[in-house]
């Protein structure tokens, strides 16, 4: 069975190649002009997405296990038979699992959401502009300059959908993989737009 790095990467890399897929599509559409697929973007996508992802997942996994999102309390339940000095229910309850109950850590859970937003956010946008300046054929010193002039309009786009993103996936979900799968779906979103900038 594949590990869950290698899940999230080739799901991430179908969800990558379906939304510049849709976006040739909606480029087609827009210029009344014939809908044929040009695989080298698409092939571009996945390949930048295959060498990301698993650094990606690695980084949320090291936040998670940094700054816990939840910590576990006595329940309600137990606070009550305690106070009661109910051993039979007490006994009950640590059988069933049901004496602890998690809360949500919202300090780790900002912490978070901020390092994501920041080092993360920086991180993946630099990295992404020279990537396909790469992809383009433009040597480093171009690359940079490329990187250089991009960096500030796709920070600003991506700020009106990444951190709502990113908080939700903090705040409710609970597994890295999970959170990795709600990731890639607003991905293909975030993906249709930056196939429609990079076309």
């Amino acid at each position: 069975m594949p590990s869950p790095i290698v899940n999230t990467t080739i799901q991430s890399c179908v969800l990558n190649a379906t939304s510049n897929l849709i976006a040739q599509f909606i480029t087609a559409y827009k210029s009344n002009s014939p809908y044929t697929i040009n695989w080298v973007p698409v092939f571009q996508f996945v390949l930048f997405n295959t060498i990301s992802n698993p650094p990606n997942f690695l980084w949320q996994s090291f936040l998670e296990s940094a700054f816990p999102s939840n910590y576990l309390v006595p329940s309600s339940a137990a606070i009550h038979a305690a106070a009661e000095n109910d051993e039979k229910e007490l006994d009950r309850e640590e059988k069933t699992h049901e004496i602890l109950e998690s809360k949500l850590h919202i300090q780790n859970t900002l912490t978070k959401f901020l390092l994501d937003q920041t080092i993360g956010a920086v991180a993946n946008t630099l990295l992404f502009s020279l990537a396909f300046a790469g992809f383009r054929g433009q040597g480093y010193a171009d690359a940079v300059v490329t990187a250089k002039h991009e960096f500030w309009p796709m920070m600003q786009a991506g700020w009106t959908l990444w951190p709502f993103v990113s908080l939700l996936n903090f705040a409710v979900v609970k597994s890295v993989e999970m959170r990795s799968l709600v990731g890639s779906l607003a991905g293909l979103v975030w993906g249709i737009y930056l196939s429609l900038l990079k076309g």
